[in-house]
């Protein structure tokens, strides 16, 4: 089983991840934020990832530290995990509608953390979210990951909808990529030998 367990202790943000990279999609996720709660509980199921999150943080602040952190303790999960990447497919990539809105999502296992950012998200909340706080998540979550993300809004007018998108493509995609490719099991997928 690929899993990992990280924790995060900071004056901003207490954070214990679990993550099963081989699980079915369950999860257990309580951030202080309902919106993020949300959005982690629908990445796990269409990733089938089984995730724990447990954060205590600064929200009488904002969420700003708790979505960075998490994210970066996700990434960090994500890398640990993945260990030498051999076997694995490399790529994913998915074109996913949620209701009018339509996001492409795509992903490289590369080893460099990379972030393409293309969401026009017309509200500055969901809730109380803010929702500039979804590139701040995904960027958390490429440098520690170390993986090349792009997220690409081809249509959406609804922010929830919009957010929600990208959660689920990113999380369709990276479902892709971490995948072991029976072909290749015995071997890291690059020319390098190295990701």
């Amino acid at each position: 089983m690929r899993e990992s367990i990280i924790k995060r202790d900071t004056a901003e943000t207490k954070i214990s991840l679990k993550l099963n990279l081989d699980g079915t999609g369950i999860s257990k996720i309580d951030t202080g934020c309902g919106f993020l709660n949300h959005m982690l509980t629908l990445f796990a199921s269409h990733g089938m990832f089984d995730l724990e999150v447990k954060c205590v943080g600064d929200i009488d602040v904002d969420y700003h530290h708790t979505a960075e952190d998490i994210a970066i303790c996700l990434g960090q999960a994500f890398y640990q995990a993945l260990g030498d990447k051999k076997g694995i497919v490399r790529y994913g990539s998915i074109a996913l509608p949620m209701d009018e809105a339509l996001i492409l999502s795509a992903v490289d296992l590369s080893g460099r953390g990379c972030l393409g950012y293309a969401l026009d998200i017309p509200t500055q909340k969901v809730g109380d979210f803010d929702t500039e706080l979804c590139e701040e998540f995904w960027l958390g979550f490429v440098r520690e990951a170390k993986c090349s993300l792009h997220l690409n809004q081809l249509a959406g007018v609804n922010s929830h909808h919009i957010i929600e998108g990208a959660f689920k493509a990113a999380a369709r995609a990276i479902r892709m990529a971490v995948a072991i490719d029976e072909k290749c099991a015995d071997r890291v997928p690059s020319t390098k030998g190295v990701l």
